[in-house]
C-alpha cells in the first residue's frame, strides 16, 4: 500500500564498512556469544543490520560493528587504531559505547549505572547504535528464557535482578529519547516479555 511518503534515500555503503567488518572479525576471533558456541561476530552483524533498518547511516553501521572492540579486545590501543582507520567521529562513538577500557573490568553495577547516565546525554546516532545493541541482546535473553528458563540468568554478571533492573532502566532512557518510535516500541515490548518470563 502506498504510504503517500517518498522513499528515503538509499544509504551509501562503501569499502569503509568492509574494513570495519574485517577489523571486527579479526579482533573478536575465537569469541562466542555468552554461554554458547555462536561466534560473537553474529551479534555485531545483527546490530549493524538493525542500525541500517532503523535509519542509521554508514558511520553508525561501522560503529555497530566496532562497538565492543575497545571494551573486549584491547582497550585504549584499539581505540587509537579505530581513530586512525575510521576517524574521530567513529572513535568518539565507539568510546561512548564502551563501559570501560580497563582489564579487569570494574564492578558490574557501578559500571552499568555510569553507562546509563552517559547514555542519556549521548548523541542521537550513538543512542541508535546503543539501543540496537540492547534490542538484540534483549531478544536473545527472551529466547533463552523461553527455552531454558531461570538457568539463563546464571550467564549474567548482574544475575536475574540486576539484569532486569538494567533493562528496565534502559526502557526509561529510551522513552525519553528521540529514537525511532518503532525501535522504542520493540525494545519496550521485548523487555516487558523478559519480565513476564521471569515471573514478574
Amino acid at each position: 500500500m502506498d504510504s503517500g511518503h517518498p522513499p528515503a534515500p538509499v544509504v551509501a555503503l562503501t569499502d569503509a564498512l568492509t574494513r570495519a567488518f574485517d577489523l571486527a572479525r579479526s579482533a573478536h576471533a575465537g569469541q562466542t556469544r555468552r554461554g554458547t558456541s555462536v561466534p560473537y561476530l553474529s551479534h555485531l552483524l545483527a546490530v549493524a543490520a538493525l542500525v541500517l533498518e532503523f535509519g542509521g547511516d554508514e558511520t553508525a553501521a561501522i560503529v555497530a560493528l566496532l562497538h565492543d572492540v575497545v571494551e573486549d579486545c584491547g582497550g585504549a590501543a584499539r581505540l587509537a587504531e579505530i581513530r586512525g582507520e575510521f576517524g574521530d567521529e567513529v572513535a568518539v562513538m565507539v568510546s561512548a559505547l564502551s563501559d570501560t577500557d580497563q582489564d579487569p573490568k570494574p564492578p558490574w553495577r557501578p559500571r552499568k549505572e555510569a553507562a546509563i547516565e552517559r547514555l542519556k546525554n549521548d548523541s542521537p546516532a550513538t543512542q541508535l547504535v546503543a539501543f540496537c545493541d540492547k534490542l538484540h541482546n534483549a531478544r536473545s535473553i527472551v529466547a533463552d528464557l523461553a527455552t531454558f528458563g531461570a538457568s539463563t540468568w546464571s550467564k549474567f554478571n548482574g544475575g536475574r535482578d540486576g539484569t532486569l533492573w538494567y533493562y528496565q532502566s534502559l526502557v526509561e532512557v529510551a522513552s525519553g529519547s528521540s529514537l525511532p518510535p518503532r525501535l522504542v516500541a520493540e525494545f519496550t515490548a521485548t523487555v516487558t516479555e523478559m519480565h513476564r518470563l521471569s515471573g514478574e
